[in-house]
């Protein structure tokens, strides 16, 4: 018999709102205080620049204003939990227009303070229930901020990954909104109770088919960090290198979680 289906996470969106407008400001104003060395360092990305990087954290942002400017789709056809096994398909290019913007908008603040008010007025402009149509499907707003902390946090470590010392903070909140929807995202693709994923202070969830524990210490149990986490479900960083490292705990027959990950790829 199949798991029962959960209730999807409820997200409030005044406070994803609040969440992506915080995280962009952090970004921005870091890397208004980069070099033009700094902005020229390669990142993780194959073929990215620092340059690019924040170019396209920019295009995450600027897609909520494009989006709203667009005719409202009729209805929704993209669930919040089905994003991330989305945005594979359109990597290259995503690719080509990043490396297209950064060269159109050499001054990266310019850039950044020109989403910034546009991103602001769009969003004083609709409520959450509006829906967009995206290029990865037809969701609501408030569901399509969610997936914009994905973004902002997913970035904002491949920039602090390239430059030494940036350390862009991250706002709580959007930390918090990025660690569920992966979390959960799991859940989905792997439904069932055999094994309890742990993200402290954010998540708990079960997933993986086999015997559903139902009291004390579960048999199966991974537990590891927001940003891990995040790295793993993006694949920054492969299962086994992050238990390696000992940055992920896994007991249990069932706590090997390579075959699920990435979840973004």
């Amino acid at each position: 018999m199949s798991p029962a289906k959960k209730r999807a996470r409820a997200y409030d969106p005044a406070r994803t709102r609040s969440a992506v407008t915080a995280q962009f400001g952090n970004v921005r104003r870091a890397v208004a205080g980069l070099t033009p060395e700094q902005l020229a360092l390669p990142t993780r990305l194959p073929g990215w620049t620092v340059r690019e990087l924040a170019a396209h954290v920019t295009m995450a942002v600027e897609t909520v204003s494009r989006n709203i400017d667009r005719d409202e789709p009729a209805k929704a056809d993209l669930s919040l939990l089905q994003w991330p096994f989305a945005t594979a398909a359109r990597a290259a290019d995503i690719g080509e227009r990043t490396r297209e913007l950064a060269a159109a908008d050499p001054d990266p603040d310019v850039l950044f303070a020109r989403t910034e008010e546009r991103f602001a007025a769009a969003l004083a402009a609709v409520p959450g229930d509006r829906l967009l149509a995206t290029r990865t499907g037809a969701m609501s707003l408030a569901d399509y901020l969610v997936t914009r902390t994905v973004e902002l946090v997913v970035h904002t470590d491949d920039l602090n990954a390239a430059v030494p010392g940036l350390d862009v903070p991250y706002d709580r909140q959007a930390l918090a909104a990025a660690t569920r929807l992966l979390a959960d995202a799991l859940a989905d693709r792997a439904p069932g109770g055999a094994t309890e994923v742990r993200i402290p202070p954010y998540a708990v969830v079960q997933c993986v088919e086999g015997p559903r524990h139902t009291r004390g210490t579960p048999p199966n149990v991974v537990e590891t960090d927001p940003l891990t986490w995040i790295r793993l479900a993006a694949g920054r960083v492969t299962w086994q290198d992050a238990v390696q490292q000992a940055k992920v705990a896994a007991s249990g027959e069932r706590a090997d979680l390579s075959a699920l990950l990435p979840l973004m790829a």
